[in-house]
């Protein structure tokens, strides 16, 4: 990464690794902010940044950050760690959420007023400096589709368990397979029907070639957090300058993330288009009532007495306060 600011003599340097190759929309969010956390130290921290997986995978992550042996920071999902970040599965769990500078305030509020989020990730062994998420979720498929209704009697790949549970509340089957190069051969095969899944990720593996009609919406949001997440005890010891010069970066970097979310989705579309899929938007009618045939609330409530059943703490608590949140922000 090149430097905005001389290297100070004695400055200290911050290994941060990340599965995602350099150059989507999110890891350029997470470049600029780190560019912004050396301006904003005057230099005293330089991160010596690390992609596609050179020092750890995305499953991995959390294990690798939280050891602080290989680095001090790594972006964490904390889907793939449910165990030890129940809590924060609860984003995943909606449907349908806002997009743009709207996801952005969401997410920043809900940290401020639900300690929670962030004590979960204390008693994990990390601290969050950075919250981003992904690209809208998107339904891929062979065929056409008229709408959503279409789903039932099919089979389709999803990851999510909260996706795979909405799936089947639609009539539909859902088949595991290993992501990667197996989900497009189950695609040309007709093993699958389409895929449920973050656009961008669907583009990745040219989901979009096998199956090239794509219905989505940004209200569609994908609820999943990719954490910016510093080994806990590698935060703990800094100085309150630097912690205060991470923090000021990350809140100019959130001024910023909106509109990039914005543009890059319309970009993403376009180059979807471009190579021959065929995208049409649902309404904002069609979502709605989505989110009531999957019935939503029914898994979302039925999840959280069964966490509460085993002992996990403030989980109904958080879930309102997420669900309020989630709630309002749809009115704006």
């Amino acid at each position: 990464m090149t430097l905005c600011v001389p290297m100070l003599l004695g400055a200290q340097t911050l290994t941060f690794t990340d599965h995602e190759p350099l150059g989507n929309m999110r890891t350029q969010v997470t470049e600029q902010f780190f560019r912004l956390v050396e301006q904003e130290s005057k230099g005293r921290i330089r991160i010596d940044d690390h992609w596609n997986g050179e020092i750890s995978s995305s499953y991995d992550a959390f294990e690798t950050v939280h050891e602080g042996k290989k680095t001090d920071m790594a972006t964490v999902v904390p889907e793939y760690d449910s165990q030890r970040m129940p809590l924060h599965q609860l984003f995943k769990s909606f449907l349908a959420g806002p997009s743009g500078e709207v996801q952005v305030a969401l997410i920043r509020k809900a940290y401020k007023t639900i300690p929670e989020l962030t004590e979960e990730l204390h008693r994990a062994g990390i601290h969050p400096v950075l919250v981003a998420t992904g690209y809208p979720v998107g339904f891929y498929s062979q065929k056409p589709m008229a709408d959503l209704s279409a789903l039932k009697g099919q089979t389709w790949r999803t990851a999510s368990f909260w996706h795979i549970s909405y799936l089947e509340n639609a009539g539909a089957k859902n088949k595991r397979i290993p992501w990667g190069e197996q989900v497009s051969d189950s695609l040309h095969s007709g093993i699958i029907d389409g895929i449920m899944v973050n656009i961008d990720s669907g583009w990745d593996i040219g989901a979009h070639r096998v199956a090239p009609h794509l219905l989505v919406s940004q209200e569609l949001w994908l609820g999943h957090i990719y954490l910016v997440a510093m080994n806990l005890d590698r935060w703990n010891a800094l100085p309150t300058k630097d912690k205060r010069a991470i923090e000021r970066a990350a809140s100019k970097t959130y001024k910023a993330m909106g509109k990039t979310m914005d543009e890059s989705y319309e970009q993403m579309l376009q180059q979807l288009s471009n190579e021959g899929c065929t995208v049409r938007h649902l309404t904002h009618e069609e979502v709605s009532d989505f989110v009531i045939t999957v019935r939503q609330s029914e898994v979302q409530e039925r999840w959280v007495k069964e966490k509460e059943s085993e002992g996990t703490a403030h989980v109904h608590r958080v879930f309102k306060k997420l669900h309020s949140l989630v709630q309002h922000s749809a009115k704006r």
